[in-house]
């Protein structure tokens, strides 16, 4: 699966970590360019190919400062209508579009014994992922570069269950969502494993629209339960579906990026990414 998409990601990831890692140093675009073995030429371009935007301005949306500029204005107004006023449809993407099933205790029962689940892998913007279906949705999504690791994910998660190797149509309308035209977009839809607490959490992360940040205590707030930080944070940390439940959208208070199931740098570049898409 080695394409010229996860080509590209890959240096954009190295072009990231480096970054990161030389901030203080504030490195140009030839000196980037070079880490990465491209001319400033092609790499600016590549760049602006991946994100929609140049290396400087996706910087921007990846800085501190940005990011507690976000918090900021979100803090003002902590209710689910703050997100919901003077919003696109766009940005409003998994809102409008994104709907969660919990499976009942019999789906789930002996590790998913009565599932039968089909599994593909596909390409995206940051890198492989397996997504994995039902019949009523999408069970699973990860960021696997690896087809056997990814494909041992999901059978821990359900080791019970018959797998088939097979792309269906549920899988397909929950890959549109890489897509930049998402008017084909139609109702995606999502069977999840949960309890109860986890569920309202993914649901209340889809809230969060594009191009925006919350915080673990935000989100506590807006379900009810403000002194669960701590139990937020461990659900959102189990999130089985990458991307459609944006959990990446979920920072420290002080405006830190903090961790991710796959990867901070991954993290950074979806922030950063999304960022780009909502300013052009």
């Amino acid at each position: 699966m080695n394409t010229q998409e996860t080509i590209n990601y890959n240096r954009i990831a190295e072009a990231i970590d480096y970054i990161k890692a030389n901030f203080k140093e504030q490195p140009n675009l030839d000196e980037v360019a070079e880490k990465v073995h491209l001319s400033p030429f092609h790499f600016q371009r590549l760049f602006s190919d991946w994100a929609g935007t140049s290396p400087k301005k996706f910087l921007q949306y990846t800085s501190l400062e940005h990011a507690k500029k976000l918090l900021k204005e979100n803090q003002a107004t902590i209710s689910e209508t703050a997100y919901e006023t003077g919003l696109s449809g766009t940005s409003r993407l998994h809102d409008l579009f994104v709907n969660i099933e919990g499976m009942t205790p019999a789906e789930y029962k002996n590790g998913g014994k009565n599932l039968q689940i089909n599994y593909s892998f596909a390409e995206s913007p940051f890198g492989n992922i397996i997504v994995a279906s039902t019949e009523k949705g999408v069970c699973f999504m990860a960021f696997a570069e690896d087809e056997a690791v990814g494909f041992e994910a999901l059978k821990h998660k359900f080791p019970n269950s018959q797998f088939l190797k097979k792309l269906d149509l549920l899988q397909q309308n929950a890959l549109f969502i890489f897509q930049n035209d998402w008017s084909k977009l139609s109702e995606i839809k999502l069977h999840l494993k949960g309890t109860d607490f986890q569920l309202k959490v993914w649901e209340t992360l889809l809230k969060i629209p594009m191009g925006q940040l919350s915080t673990y205590g935000t989100i506590a707030q807006q379900i009810e339960k403000p002194n669960a930080s701590r139990a937020v944070g461990t659900a959102i940390g189990s999130n089985p579906v990458a991307f459609l439940i944006p959990c990446h959208r979920v920072i420290q208070s002080s405006g830190i990026f903090g961790g991710y199931m796959w990867g901070n740098t991954r993290k950074t570049a979806i922030i950063g990414w999304e960022g780009s898409q909502i300013n052009l």
